[in-house]
């Protein structure tokens, strides 16, 4: 503490909390989690079939091959750096976060990495795949019945058990490098240098934090690329209410049926201002394309995917009837083998109420004919 006299003397007051021990476990967290991704590859740019004369490509960035099978595994492994380099994860205190699932299976898999005790605030309608997964990679699920509570029972562990709430909401937008360090948006520029279309007309993302929708955004501006960024959101959700109102205080009563995505409230890595359009999503047609891109190309995907890909399919719709050609890029963001029980399942589709006939007509007829039905 500094006296009365230190002051009068103009004395230099000195505290050294150097921590050696720390230091020593920081740095070896540290290369821990960038040896991992050294050790990982890129993930695939895959082309959905398209007719040729459109003069249109199609493209899903495959998130589903990262070790953890999820898009969330870029953002866990930057949110555990930028954790771990701001001093907040500790030896032997716990990660708590927040999440749906997807996140909480990636960062069960680096805080066991680093040797730390994770558990994951999820709601209890959340897959039990996912489940399954978080507690295979050492973590311990947390459930709440309203996905509104999340937040602050996170926080409340957090301060009970003295370990870090990682906040992917807040973090998520400044935890990502996004003028480059290959992330997501770096990475599909250069996969599609020597395509015929090498600058998408469109990127599509889907938000749950909004951090990916962020990177992809401010990255195609920081290079001046004349590419657009939609943001398509499912049912049961605010970002597109908030993004077209300006109302930075829009909630949502319940949440969303597309597990990954969809938030009750205007999450703090959403920004609104860096993207060009959003699309709200019916639940059902989103369910609708992810079972067209099994069809397609015999990959079962999440229904976050379904979401991205029906914004998508429905700007080549709008491409093909102006005569634009172009390319352009969604998301394949985590496994349908998580899903058996809800996407997949007709038993699932019946029981929430959804029908996904028109929406599997609308593309059967949009890939036969290049027309979207009204």
């Amino acid at each position: 503490m500094t006296t009365p006299q230190q002051i009068r003397t103009g004395a230099t007051v000195d505290v050294d909390r150097t921590d050696a021990a720390y230091r020593v476990w920081l740095k070896d967290a540290v290369r821990k989690v960038q040896a991992d991704a050294n050790r990982s590859a890129d993930t695939h740019l895959l082309r959905f079939p398209l007719p040729e004369h459109w003069g249109i490509d199609l493209y899903l960035k495959d998130e589903s091959t990262h070790p953890t099978g999820s898009l969330k595994h870029r953002l866990a492994r930057s949110l555990f750096l930028y954790g771990l380099c701001n001093g907040w994860i500790r030896p032997g205190r716990p990660v708590i976060e927040a999440s749906s699932g997807s996140t909480a299976v990636s960062e069960a898999y680096f805080a066991k990495l680093i040797g730390v005790p994770f558990i994951a605030v999820m709601p209890r309608t959340t897959s039990a795949e996912k489940c399954r997964l978080i507690e295979f990679h050492g973590g311990r699920c947390h459930f709440v019945d309203d996905s509104r509570r999340m937040y602050e029972e996170s926080a409340r562990l957090a301060a009970e058990t003295g370990g870090h709430y990682m906040d992917q909401f807040t973090y998520a937008e400044r935890a990502t490098d996004w003028r480059g360090n290959n992330n997501i948006a770096e990475s599909i520029f250069r996969q599609l240098e020597l395509e015929r279309f090498p600058e998408p007309a469109w990127i599509v993302a889907t938000a749950g934090t909004g951090g990916t929708s962020a990177t992809i955004a401010r990255y195609v501006h920081y290079m001046q690329y004349d590419t657009r960024v939609c943001v398509a959101d499912p049912e049961n959700s605010c970002f597109f209410e908030g993004w077209t109102t300006g109302d930075p205080d829009v909630t949502c009563d319940c949440g969303s049926r597309i597990e990954g995505i969809g938030r009750p409230r205007m999450e703090p890595s959403f920004v609104p201002g860096a993207i060009d359009r959003m699309m709200k999503v019916p639940d059902a047609a989103s369910v609708a394309a992810v079972r067209a891109l099994e069809q397609a190309i015999g990959r079962k995907a999440g229904g976050s995917t379904g979401t991205g890909l029906w914004s998508a399919l429905k700007i080549v719709a709008e491409m093909v009837a102006e005569g634009r050609t172009g390319s352009v890029v969604t998301l394949l963001c985590d496994p349908g083998d998580r899903y058996l029980d809800k996407y997949y399942s007709d038993a699932w589709l019946a029981e929430q109420g959804l029908d996904i006939t028109p929406y599997t007509a609308a593309i059967e007829s949009l890939l036969a004919t290049g027309i979207w039905p009204d």
